[in-house]
This record gives structure tokens, C-alpha cells and sequence, in this order.
């Protein structure tokens, strides 16, 4: 049993082990007394009545889990992140919330993600599980769950052209969403860079990108570092973008990500262009450094991709594209070669 100190207080304080979180951290119970003796005694009276660690979790209830969960994650997760996994819970958790940790199985749990799957997308419904499993194994980390998840669908994006950007960027000149567009197109950079980019972070024809701007779970607007580390890079921009911004001071772009997004379904729309969104334009950026023959690796470094799969998700169209123009050079090829053999009969 741990002794007690005093404090400079004069009074007496017992720390004893409580629990270890999922990061290894251990965790203690407090107590204090006017005596030495007073605060060994209830360190001691909880000690010998509190109730086993795997019990307690078990008769946790999901929703108490999670929210316990999400409590300790504040510090490590972005804001954004916190702030949608409190809307998952608040909007899916309800059907198989109030369900103690114990009492969940392969079948409650497989109907809810089926139910939830009926209505949402596969990437939604996986999301969602992510959370719930997340939070499963850390409070009953010897128990398992056989779950299957919905199949993935192939998006159906739409990746800007050339003349789509620039058609945008002639009905938008001279505006501040031009510079926004400039950034995403030519970087390419993310939203939320472009938010958080001040005049600190150019220099030369090169921006160094190292914050975004992101909600957390109040809806108010705060700077972060880089969910990776590939978010972290530098940049070099055409001079014709760089020219663009000199003289701004402090923050490049003033409008929030929200703004961003609703002046630039506007503009798409005014511009009578396919719809297109505009983390599309970064979808630009990867489609024509692959088409020209960048090497994976440094698309993946100038756009701050974790893996190439997220990468090669986003330049898919261009490679559709170039797929249907190289069957068509093969089956033109055959065809002559076929009217030549025909050709080469009749004359026989």
C-alpha cells in the first residue's frame, strides 16, 4: 500500500494506482486527510472495496465507453476528429448505445451496422465501426467481434480539366478565392493549408506548409499541425501564383474553409462548369503531375499524401481517361491491319 506524503499544505495525500488507458499511461486515485493515518484509511477502504477493473468496464454502457473514450483522446486527435466522432455518437450510437460493453456480441452489433449500412455510405458505415471498435477494444481488449462491413463502392469523382480551371480562374480574377484556387490547383494544397497560410510561410517561390485550420467540436475555427508527418512540406509555386500574393500580409486567405467552399460551388456554378468540389482541384494537381510522368513518390510528397493508395484513388480518372485513348489505338491499329489484309485478298 503506497504511503503518504505530506503536502505544504500541512495536509496528508495517498496516490494509489487506479487503471492503465489504451496509451500505457497509469492513472491514480487521490486521497487526502487532515492525518497521515485519516488519508491511509480511505486510500486503503477503496482499495480493498473497489470493484474489478475487467467488471467495471463490462458493466460500462456503450455510450458511456465512448464518450470516455473520445475524453481521452482530446489531446492527441486533431480538433476536426474529436468533433466528428462526437457527431457519430450523438447520431448512430442511439439504436446500441444503452447496451452494456458485456452484453454486445456478433449479432446486436452486426444488425446494427447493417441497419446503419441500409441508409449510409460503405465509407460512412466504416467510419462509424472504426469508432465503435476502437472503443470496444480498448475496455475489453481480450473480447472479439465477427463483423462484416459493407463493400466498398467505387466513388464517381469528377476531376477538372485544364480548361475547367481555367475558365474558373477567369470568372473569379481578382478575388481572394482566386488565390485560394491558385493554391489547391498549382500545389496542390489542402483547405485547411490555405486557411492557416500567413505571409511568414512564403518565402521565394516556396511555401512552407506546417498548420490548417479546422472546427472543433464547438464550431469554432482553430489552428493545428498536420495530422502526418508527410503534411509537413515545402512547396515551390510557379512564379506566376507567387506573383499573386506578394504584398499580403498576415494570412494569405482571410476566409474560413467554410467560406471557401460555399463562394466556390458558387463560382462553379456561375461558370457553368460540371459540378465539381473544390478538394477536386488537388484531384487536378495529382492527375496531371502523374499524367506528365512525375514518379509517385514526389506527387506524393508535393501534395502531403500519407500512401499511395489515397493518390492513386484521386488520379484514377486521368489513367481512365488515358486507358480508353490507348484502346482506342489499339483498336484502330487492328482495324487498318485488318482493311490491309482485305485489301491485299481483293488484289490477289
Amino acid at each position: 500500500m503506497a504511503k503518504a506524503k505530506k503536502l505544504p499544505s500541512g495536509s496528508w495525500r495517498v496516490q494509489v494506482f487506479d487503471y492503465k488507458d489504451a496509451d500505457g499511461k497509469r492513472h491514480y486515485r487521490s486521497f487526502t486527510g487532515a492525518t497521515r493515518r485519516e488519508a491511509e484509511f480511505m486510500a486503503a477502504e477503496w482499495n480493498a472495496t473497489r470493484p474489478d477493473q475487467e467488471n467495471t468496464f463490462e458493466s460500462f454502457t456503450l455510450n458511456d465507453a465512448v464518450t470516455k473514450y473520445i475524453d481521452m483522446k482530446r489531446s492527441v486527435l486533431s480538433p476536426s476528429t474529436i468533433r466528428e466522432y462526437v457527431r457519430m455518437q450523438k447520431n448512430y450510437f442511439q439504436e446500441i448505445g444503452q447496451l452494456r460493453l458485456a452484453d454486445l456480441n456478433s449479432t446486436n452489433v452486426q444488425i446494427w451496422i447493417s441497419g446503419l449500412a441500409s441508409r449510409l455510405s460503405p465509407k460512412s458505415v466504416k467510419n462509424i465501426y472504426g469508432l465503435f471498435i476502437s472503443t470496444f477494444n480498448m475496455f475489453l481488449p481480450d473480447s472479439s467481434l465477427n463483423i462484416t462491413l459493407p463493400a466498398r463502392i467505387k466513388p464517381d469523382l469528377y476531376t477538372p480539366s485544364d480548361q475547367d480551371v481555367q475558365v474558373l480562374l477567369d470568372h473569379i480574377k481578382g478575388t481572394e478565392l482566386e488565390i485560394a484556387v491558385m493554391l489547391a490547383a498549382f500545389g496542390p494544397m489542402r483547405r485547411s493549408e490555405i486557411c492557416a497560410l500567413t505571409s511568414d510561410d512564403i518565402k521565394g517561390n516556396t511555401v512552407y506548409v506546417r498548420h490548417g485550420v479546422v472546427s472543433d467540436e464547438n464550431k469554432n475555427w482553430c489552428t493545428k499541425q498536420p495530422k502526418s508527418y508527410g503534411g509537413y512540406r515545402e512547396i515551390e509555386f510557379p512564379s506566376f501564383v507567387i506573383d499573386r500574393i506578394k504584398g499580403i500580409e498576415g494570412r494569405i486567405v482571410k476566409a474560413t474553409p467554410d467560406q471557401i467552399t460555399n463562394r466556390f460551388a458558387r463560382a462553379v456554378k456561375y461558370s457553368k462548369l460540371q459540378h465539381f468540389r473544390f478538394h477536386d482541384l488537388r484531384h487536378y494537381a495529382a492527375s496531371i503531375m502523374h499524367a506528365i510522368g512525375v514518379p509517385d513518390q514526389y506527387i506524393l510528397r508535393r501534395g502531403g499524401w500519407s500512401s499511395d493508395q489515397v493518390m492513386k484513388t484521386v488520379y484514377r480518372n486521368v489513367i481512365d481517361i488515358e486507358n480508353a485513348k490507348q484502346t482506342k489505338k489499339i483498336v484502330s491499329h487492328f482495324d487498318s491491319m485488318q482493311h490491309e489484309i482485305q485489301h491485299d485478298t481483293r488484289k490477289a
